[in-house]
């Protein structure tokens, strides 16, 4: 049996939306912590702690029921009260709670004595609406004042923060208690009579105004969770995407948990368009909208939920920069890295309003924007977003290419900006052969392979709607692209591609995970594959969890960093798929394989954003990163990604076909789909192993839809 490894400090996170808490696991909030509960990027409880007669209580246990709930179990220690003495662990308390807009805690208390008890409650609170990102860096600064009022007929407590025109306030009300509060010094205090055997209740509601905007606490206390609208929302979610069966009970639970994750991650597009849905990057540090982040999500769960594409190209074509702004690192065409919406980003103290420090989002809005359009056949995609794609396609050959060489590089001109970004963001991710930090501005090479494949696609959209002379011009720029590259990036040397070309447009012969991504793209001429697989899976790459992010022979390799030498799922997810699509299939299930069983030794067997990169040797186990986004939406999604590779799945709604190449490893011998869709139809379709051969059985289907065997490599043609 896996060993139960905690992805990260020892704390409780439940979420929902742009709401969430994270705590001790007996409850408490802890000071000059991360902890504390959150929305939209402002802290709204920094401290917390119950207390029996100014007396902490003591954990049992604790757990989250699931993503939005919690419940702890606390005893009483020994108390001396002006009654006598109360013996420890004769009160039982259980501590509830459940997220949505707001926050609902249940306080239950229990006498398991034989004598009556008499004993005062209290709930120390404190707010300090710190910017997450202050709190994230450690670094706070009190700019408005705080005011705090006790209205102790309708039992609420109301704390104000007010900065000029930003205004943020918590309201916790008390309801249905069994004994009045007072409030005094921080903190509510409850008198409680217990005769034996008796029970005591309180419902606590934390409430968010935003402006004039309330954001409610879920009306249901925790016995009735299961009728609340969340819990609806979840058990919906479930029913409306691609469910997984199989004899391989760690993948199961792998691709359950990733799915709830998914569910945990969702946020409304705005507002006012709640039904249109995006995922969130990761809790607790990207609870917003991210392009890369939601895009990548979104080419994820086209077999399990393909809508979420709807939600992200709409929301990101609303972001989409119409001009030049240094200070956000803005150009006409370019899609968003991060948006926020703290105090920092409302007085402009940072660039993310949005931020566009990206390199890649631009262009992978275009992939995720033809992929949707396979998967849901929906001929209204690119009609509607035509302009959104030439602003693009613009972006990409002026402002992407900012020398003209034909190449993608990048380099801040803010002076907040960030100074990497692909999706190796990281200040010290992109470094030379001998450890040092490349100069810029930097033409990575999986920003070349995104280039290619967007272009392709885009031809092949315009095509079909009508435009054979674009389509032509679009795939000539591709071939003629891929051409630049093989000249310019390959190293027969190495017999690998260069990490990136350099500010004197010199190949850098760092040798590190994202050629791997050239594999998805297609742009890897097909003789040079081969040896871009075998390099990938050399032990300086390929730890046994996973392939690194570098090389471990790099002077900057080190396992426990973010992005220099760590292993993370969505990197390797991609690079299986890549593996698949030049005929590797073998090798893709290995990479599933080390994925899946990393999962299985973590906590809910729930994907961190990523994990260290040591060697994987008997008796050894994945080893956390501190900080690690847990859930975190790509990681969550990286199954999906491998699930897709393993079984080759691709599809074309129009000719409502579903293409598939299954190839199952021996560690997965049967994997059904259910309600896999593709355009309006849906299938039930299980794939099981016979010797060494992968056959396949459609077991039901809704609509009209084909499923047709595709062999690989399916590299294109230009």
């Amino acid at each position: 049996m896996a060993l139960d490894v905690t992805v990260g400090p020892p704390v409780t996170i439940i979420n929902y939306g742009n709401t969430f808490l994270v705590s001790e696991f007996d409850g408490s909030i802890t000071n000059a912590s991360d902890q504390g509960f959150y929305s939209r990027d402002t802290r709204y409880i920094s401290r917390y702690q119950l207390y029996i007669d100014g007396q902490p209580w003591i954990l049992l246990n604790s757990a989250t029921i699931t993503y939005y709930a919690s419940r702890t179990y606390l005893a009483n220690p020994r108390v001396i009260t002006e009654h006598g003495e109360i013996a420890p662990s004769i009160l039982g308390l259980v501590l509830s709670r459940a997220v949505a807009e707001g926050l609902h805690e249940d306080i239950d208390l229990r006498n398991y004595s034989c004598q009556p008890l008499h004993f005062n409650l209290e709930i120390l609170i404190r707010s300090d609406f710190a910017d997450i990102f202050e709190v994230k860096a450690k670094e706070f600064t009190r700019r408005g004042h705080i005011e705090t009022e006790w209205k102790s007929a309708p039992q609420q407590l109301i704390t104000c923060y007010r900065h000029d025109d930003f205004h943020r306030s918590l309201i916790v009300r008390m309801e249905h208690c069994t004994s009045k509060a007072v409030y005094g010094n921080g903190r509510l205090n409850f008198e409680v009579d217990l005769p034996p055997g008796a029970a005591w209740h309180a419902c606590c509601k934390y409430e968010i105004l935003e402006g004039d905007r309330l954001h409610e606490a879920p009306e249901e206390c925790a016995h009735a969770l299961h009728r609340s609208k969340t819990a609806r929302n979840l058990s919906h979610w479930k029913q409306v995407t691609t469910q997984i069966t199989t004899s391989n009970e760690d993948f199961y639970r792998l691709y359950r948990q990733s799915v709830e994750d998914m569910a945990a991650l969702r946020l409304p597009r705005d507002d006012e368009q709640q039904q249109e849905m995006l995922a969130a990057a990761g809790v607790p540090w990207f609870v917003s909208v991210f392009g890369r982040d939601s895009l990548i999500v979104s080419l994820q769960n086209l077999i399990v939920y393909p809508d979420f594409a709807r939600g992200t190209l709409r929301r990101l074509a609303d972001l989409q920069a119409t001009e030049i702004d240094d200070y956000r690192d803005a150009e006409p065409g370019k899609m968003p890295h991060e948006l926020r919406s703290g105090e920092l980003a409302h007085f402009k103290r940072i660039p993310h309003t949005p931020y566009y420090g990206t390199a890649d989002a631009t262009i992978l809005y275009l992939i995720a924007l033809h992929e949707a359009w396979k998967w849901l056949g929906d001929d209204l995609l690119f009609p509607h977003y035509q302009d959104v794609i030439r602003r693009c396609l613009e972006w990409i050959d002026h402002f992407g290419d900012r020398d003209g060489d034909g190449f993608q590089e990048y380099q801040t001109r803010s002076g907040r900006g960030y100074e990497n970004m692909g999706w190796k963001d990281a200040g010290d991710s992109v470094v030379y052969p001998d450890g040092s930090l490349v100069k810029g501005p930097k033409a990575l090479c999986e920003l070349q392979g995104y280039v290619f494949d967007a272009k392709l696609r885009v031809a092949e959209g315009i095509e079909y709607f009508g435009d054979p002379e674009r389509a032509a011009q679009l795939r000539k720029e591709a071939a003629e692209l891929q051409s630049r590259f093989e000249e310019r990036f390959w190293c027969e040397d190495l017999g690998y591609y260069a990490y990136a070309l350099d500010g004197d447009k010199q190949p850098v012969k760092t040798i590190a995970s994202n050629a791997g991504h050239l594999l998805w793209s297609g742009i890897v001429r097909p003789d040079r594959a081969e040896q871009v697989v075998r390099r990938l899976l050399k032990p300086d790459l390929w730890s046994g969890w996973g392939i690194r992010t570098l090389s471990e022979r790099n002077p900057a390799y080190n396992p426990f960093s973010y992005q220099n030498g760590s292993v993370w799922p969505h990197d390797n997810g991609i690079i299986a798929m890549g593996f698949k699509r030049y005929g590797f299939t073998k090798e893709a299930g290995m990479i599933a394989r080390d994925v899946s069983e990393a999962a299985s030794y973590f906590r809910f067997s729930r994907l961190p954003e990523l994990y260290a990169g040591v060697k994987r040797r008997p008796g050894t186990f994945p080893v956390q990163y501190l900080g690690a986004n847990v859930p975190q939406a790509w990681a969550a999604g990286s199954v999906f990604h491998l699930i897709r590779a393993i079984l080759g799945l691709d599809a074309d709604a129009h000719k409502k076909t579903l293409y598939i190449d299954p190839v199952l490893p021996r560690w997965l011998p049967d994997l059904t789909l259910h309600q896999l869709r593709v355009g309006q139809a849906a299938v039930d379709i299980r794939f099981w192993r016979e010797g060494e051969a992968t056959r396949h059985d459609v077991l039901a289907v809704t609509g009209e839809l084909k499923v047709e065997p595709r062999e690989t490599p399916g590299v294109k043609e230009v």
